[in-house]
């Protein structure tokens, strides 16, 4: 399936829920800057601050670290042609669990912003390959948010403190999980890569002396190809489980 059929192109406003400051940028972070550049209206909401990925520094402190963190995934968002400013809910860093409070949460910001499309982590990766093992933050701020999506979210009754804090119930239409095993519908970033390119070097705590550039650009080859399988003649690409949910 491809990303430009009538409904992905008629839903204006998008909402960006992830574990940590860069997952969003390692996983479509073309996908946004591309939305971003047709006039959507973007929205990033990040569980945590990532509080422990220090990167090798021996000396900073979490509390040190979090503010670091905020400031770059502002400025990555920024590269990205995002002009919200992130949300960030200040959940632990690596320790994070599906809780009924974090589904909350996270429903709180959809009733918020009230998003035609969410994007999220897939929660059913463990690993990927032979070298990569998924940090559960992933799969728990992942399966918090398609929860938070249906039914929290979308049922006046649940929580009723939302509904309490003047928040009515809202439907999101379109989901879109990056990183998945189950890919399904592809995006054309062509003309967006050098955008994604900045968004994950502004991460420099993270990054330290590691460049971005050519692996971005590779993997966004790769997954053209798979895309190219699928019928989808692509040069370039991102890749999502894509779910499209009824209208009431």
């Amino acid at each position: 399936m491809a990303e430009s059929e009538p409904l992905a192109q008629a839903s204006r406003r998008v909402l960006i829920v992830m574990a940590h400051p860069d997952d969003g940028e390692f996983g479509c972070g073309a996908t946004v800057a591309k939305w971003a550049a047709e006039g959507r209206d973007v929205f990033y909401c990040l569980v945590t601050d990532g509080q422990v990925g220090d990167a090798g520094d021996e000396t900073i402190t979490s509390e040190e670290l979090a503010g670091v963190r905020q400031v770059e995934a502002q400025a990555a968002a920024r590269a990205l042609g995002v002009r919200n400013d992130v949300i960030f809910l200040h959940y632990m860093d690596s320790r994070l669990e599906p809780t009924l409070e974090l589904r909350r949460d996270i429903a709180r910001v959809i009733r918020q912003v009230k998003p035609d499309v969410v994007i999220c982590q897939d929660p059913t990766v463990r690993w990927s390959g032979q070298g990569y093992i998924n940090h559960p933050d992933h799969r728990a701020a992942g399966e918090a948010t398609l929860a938070a999506i249906m039914p929290v979210a979308s049922t006046r009754l649940a929580f009723p403190e939302l509904a309490a804090e003047g928040l009515k119930a809202h439907n999101v239409r379109e989901i879109y999980i990056s990183s998945s095993q189950n890919a399904d519908r592809w995006v054309d970033v062509e003309g967006f890569i050098e955008q994604k390119i900045a968004g994950l070097r502004a991460h420099k705590s993270q990054l330290r002396d590691w460049d971005p550039g050519s692996s971005v650009e590779q993997w966004a080859k790769d997954t053209a190809a798979v895309a190219r399988k699928h019928g989808h003649d692509m040069k370039l690409a991102e890749a999502f489980k894509y779910i499209r949910l009824e209208d009431d």
